[in-house]
């Protein structure tokens, strides 16, 4: 019953809203925001951006509200405004990946000596040879969190796993890695 009783009291507030009650606004924000902060964060994996994706998704919402046909339709009206706001943020990190990606290709012109250059080279060689002798598991959560710089989050989602399990992969799988770099290959 309190289910139906928020349902009805969450349509009296955007009818009231989209009449220009701005304390029902107020009110409709105060029930909803955790709500669209706790779905963009399950989208993003990032606090900040689920915050920041929540509070620009108001601003549309305020603006979109007096054109709302069907108040019961206002949670997945909600829900869609913070999924685009996400999509675009999810965008925008992967172009700045791609740009990283970009720039660490290029050459260094501050290179070190050849010498430094070999060293360096044999060590990504052992961690990449490292990472390979991991099992499927955790290379995979390894590669995406790493090198993909996926969130925990995404890494769960890309996956098809649980959160907890990915985390999980990933501690065994730096340990493993830790112990073949630091010289402990039977850790």
């Amino acid at each position: 019953m309190r289910g139906a009783t928020g349902r009805v009291l969450d349509e009296y507030l955007v009818v009231a809203a989209a009449a220009g009650d701005r304390r029902a606004f107020e009110d409709l924000a105060r029930r909803w925001n955790r709500k669209l902060i706790a779905h963009a964060w399950r989208l993003t994996g990032d606090e900040d951006a689920a915050r920041d994706a929540a509070q620009s998704g108001w601003v549309e919402i305020a603006r979109g509200i007096g054109g709302l046909r069907d108040e019961r339709a206002f949670p997945a009206w909600a829900y869609r405004i913070v999924s685009r706001r996400c999509a675009r943020f999810i965008a925008g990190r992967q172009a700045d990946r791609a740009l990283a990606g970009e720039v660490a290709a290029q050459p260094d012109p501050a290179a070190g000596t050849a010498d430094e250059a070999i060293g360096v080279r044999l060590e990504v060689e052992r961690l990449h040879a490292a990472i390979r002798a991991l099992p499927p598991a955790q290379r995979a959560a390894i590669a995406l969190f790493h090198f993909e710089e996926m969130t925990v989050a995404e890494t769960a989602v890309a996956l098809d796993t649980p959160a907890g399990t990915i985390k999980t992969r990933l501690m065994h799988a730096r340990l493993a890695l830790r112990a073949v770099l630091e010289g402990d290959d039977h850790a």
